[in-house]
């Protein structure tokens, strides 16, 4: 995964900065530092307010204190000190050294910025130890792990990379429109503390959503109820309305192509590796079947997501979600499976059943109404069979 590295200044320009405003503030007098070929990098002056030198007394020689960093070399020239203090060079030297060496441990400390995508970069790779470790470092991090969460990856890179002119402007460029994206997010869930968002490279910015009834109240229908059955596809329906309306916001925001993948709940924070592996699965599979400013879940994908999904048991899983509707109808599945032994053939398969064919055409409706999915239609009926097949295969392993 991409990370945004540090900005365009040297270390030594970053130090410097900040140095000499401290040192200006420490020793009452302004400070200017130059690099070794003379030029001011940095300047600080001390508070307003302070007593100004009387006049007439002669001003005591600005003290001249060499400073080395990163290879680099300058000095440090410190004068004009307030009212009559005078500043033993000695101390001054020393002090100047002393902060040198703290303001360039502390800029090497990653901020909490970076700690908080580091630890979502390493939810999303599953590389954790102790999960109850990982959600009390993560709530320091004001990040809620202890909340059911799902993975959706906003795929802009068509506004976030594909907008810089210069080189040389191109990481500020997208550090810039990355956070553009990730505060039309935000904005939109209008819950910063539900919705913990972090830019992963090539254009793409994640989101751990809150994936519980709660959360997702404004995009349940009335009387939708999560599946405690299948938890792994909880609350999946109203996520992707979520996600829809996500979509035409960030499309109307940055008028740019934009793609959604989802990922369903897992249980657990070691879940979230999973979820993220179907978003970025519904994603590619999604952006090449399916085409742009699309949400994208494996569970419409159509054959692609039993063709183009390599894990074995995603597939089981997926199976067993789309068949779910029919479990408690036995006579259903019997008349798919006599519908496929007939080789799709509707009369004979009324034949095989014993039925007449308006009773095999109101099951068929039956079948659809519930799964989604039309047997008489190819794709889907392709899909039905791989589902049962699979299925079968599921329970004969068991």
């Amino acid at each position: 995964m991409g990370t945004f590295a540090a900005t365009g200044r040297s270390e030594f320009e970053r130090v410097a900065a900040v140095l000499a405003e401290r040192a200006a503030e420490l020793l009452r007098a302004a400070v200017v530092i130059r690099d070794e070929a003379g030029a001011v990098v940095a300047r600080g002056e001390p508070e307003t307010g302070y007593a100004p030198r009387p006049p007439g007394g002669a001003d005591p020689p600005p003290l001249h204190l060499p400073l080395e960093l990163d290879g680099r070399r300058g000095e440090v020239i410190v004068s004009d000190p307030a009212g009559d203090e005078a500043i033993p060079p000695r101390l001054a030297e020393a002090l100047i050294e002393l902060m040198v060496g703290q303001v360039a441990v502390v800029d090497r400390l990653p901020n909490q910025h970076q700690l908080k995508n580091k630890l979502i970069s390493d939810l999303l790779r599953g590389a954790i130890g102790d999960e109850a470790a990982v959600v009390r470092d993560a709530k320091l991090l004001g990040m809620d792990l202890s909340t059911p969460r799902a993975v959706v990856i906003i795929d802009a890179r068509d506004y976030i990379l594909g907008s810089a002119r210069r080189e040389e402007a191109f990481e500020a460029e997208v550090r810039r429109r990355s956070e553009l994206v990730i505060g039309s997010i935000v904005s939109f869930f209008h819950l910063p503390d539900d919705t913990i968002c972090a830019y992963i490279g090539d254009g793409e910015v994640v989101v751990l959503k809150a994936s519980n009834t709660r959360n997702l109240a404004s995009w349940l229908d009335g009387g939708e109820v999560a599946d405690q059955d299948t938890p792994s596809w909880t609350n999946l329906t109203a996520l992707k309305r979520a996600a829809q309306a996500l979509l035409s916001r960030l499309r109307a925001d940055t008028r740019a192509t934009i793609n959604v993948g989802i990922g369903r709940y897992h249980p657990g924070v070691r879940g979230l590796a999973r979820s993220y592996e179907d978003a970025l699965a519904a994603l590619s599979l999604g952006r090449r079947f399916q085409g742009p400013n699309k949400v994208h879940c494996l569970d419409a994908l159509g054959v692609a997501a039993f063709v183009g999904v390599a894990d074995e048991q995603t597939k089981v899983e997926l199976a067993t979600f789309l068949l779910s509707p029919l479990d408690h109808e036995p006579e259903l599945l019997g008349t798919l499976q006599a519908f496929f032994e007939a080789d799709c053939c509707p009369s004979a398969s009324a034949s095989r059943l014993a039925i007449h064919r308006n009773t095999l055409t109101y099951r068929f409706d039956k079948i659809a109404s519930l799964t989604g999915l039309d047997p008489r239609k190819f794709d889907e009926a392709v899909q039905i069979r791989l589902a049962l097949v699979l299925r079968s295969l599921r329970a004969e392993a068991a």
